[in-house]
């Protein structure tokens, strides 16, 4: 077969095993998922074999160091894995949730039930661990996966799913259900993308060109995240303490992420009082500052910025400060050059909270807190499969309850209508 026939094979089976996974209970899918668990750390001496091979082709083609620590499987990282599988086994299952029920004046109760969406398909790049972490909550909550993982993972993708899928069969659960594409061809993810069929949904999971290669190439819904460009307004009441302590945790504890802080826009009013000791402060911890003139005029050892770095998602210890002179200057710059991820006010009125809480267009609006709490195990959810910005169907974290949708249910005693 074709490279194209193997992938409508792929979803065609992924659909109708989709069928049969729907119907599980919640004891038996926790029970495939702790099995599952075990297998992998019965299992880690193969994988961690298999393993090598993608960091010995990743270190012949010149994959930075950091790229090579993101593939690497180790013992640790192996039983993280397994840890990551047992604990969304223990997460409430979403699916058959009444969300709500209603009575109508025939005599009809009306209710929304939560069901699986079907069939997701999982786009990713090199972290190998996406595999299982992507398969537990889709399996959890009822859907089929169809994974594709980038070309570097290739040899580790495929020996996990392989470990997982035996599980299934075991249980005599399709394995199809937990489906992995397994060759590195471009071809094989357009082929994928074409599957409007067969896939429900598509959640890519990697940097902005990969997203934006599957949204500009999918004939399928697409979970969208380009990048994380997160904002921090000081309001004229902010604690400057709380408001430094908040900038430097959001900034510094993990530049590399996604829900770093990039941007700090300062009150007018408080400027020249909170800016030399803050700026100082930042310094000290190797931040580099790019600032209007007017941060500058407060903080000259910093950098002016341009146009460019209020639109950037630096992912490094870099941070772009302006002085706006009032919280509707402040959510106008948040509104044009925000990334719909993070966004926090420090302040210490209430009314202004409120208000920035209402008006700020972004999947997590926070006060008095780091943007670094935009996380699925921060807020709760256990596990998540993504940060979606955009508002269909979901927005922020994707827990459980994100990869399902519901169905009206109508109970009667008769009614017919008239």
């Amino acid at each position: 077969m074709t490279i194209a026939e193997q992938v409508v094979t792929i979803a065609k089976n992924a659909r109708q095993a989709s069928i049969a996974l729907a119907r599980l209970s919640t004891n038996v899918k926790n029970e495939m998922l702790l099995k599952m668990a075990d297998a992998l750390e019965a299992d880690s001496t193969p994988l961690i074999a298999e393993n090598a091979k993608d960091l010995a082709a990743g270190k012949e083609k010149g994959l930075s160091d950091a790229m090579l620590d993101r593939l690497m499987l180790d013992a640790k990282r192996i039983t993280g894995m397994a840890d990551a599988l047992r604990e969304v086994a223990a997460l409430a299952d979403p699916v058959g949730e009444v969300t709500k029920m209603w009575k109508r004046p025939n005599g009809l109760m009306v209710g929304k039930m939560r069901i699986p969406l079907g069939v997701i398909g999982i786009v990713y790049e090199s972290r190998p661990n996406v595999t299982a972490d992507a398969a537990a909550l889709c399996l959890k909550s009822g859907n089929a996966v169809v994974l594709r993982g980038g070309s570097e993972a290739i040899h580790s993708n495929r020996s996990i799913a392989a470990i997982l899928q035996g599980v299934m069969k075991a249980l005599d659960i399709p394995e199809a259900a937990l489906s992995l594409i397994p060759f590195t061809e471009r071809e094989g993810v357009l082929e994928m993308l074409k599957q409007e069929e067969l896939i429900d949904l598509i959640i890519p999971r990697g940097g902005e060109s990969l997203i934006r290669f599957v949204v500009e190439n999918s004939r399928i819904p697409v979970i969208k995240h380009y990048k994380g460009v997160c904002h921090l307004f000081v309001d004229a009441s902010a604690d400057f303490e709380m408001a430094t302590r908040i900038i430097i945790n959001a900034k510094t504890q993990r530049p590399g992420v996604c829900n770093a802080l990039e941007t700090l826009l300062i009150h007018r009013d408080v400027a020249a009082r909170f800016i030399p000791p803050f700026a100082k402060a930042l310094g000290d911890l190797q931040v580099e500052l790019r600032g209007d003139e007017a941060f500058c005029s407060y903080a000259p050892q910093a950098k002016r910025a341009t146009e460019e770095d209020w639109a950037a998602e630096y992912l490094e210890l870099i941070l772009a400060c302006k002085v706006v002179d009032d919280m509707d200057a402040a959510i106008d710059h948040i509104n044009q050059y925000g990334s719909l991820h993070s966004e926090v006010i420090v302040t210490r009125d209430y009314a202004n909270a409120q208000r920035f809480i209402r008006e700020v267009n972004s999947s997590c609006v926070l006060v008095n807190a780091s943007t670094r709490f935009n996380d699925g195990g921060q807020l709760g959810l256990g596990a998540e499969i993504g940060i979606s910005t955009t508002k269909l169907h979901s927005f922020g974290p994707m827990g459980l309850e994100d990869l399902t949708t519901t169905k009206f249910i109508v109970y009667g005693d008769g009614q017919v209508r008239l």
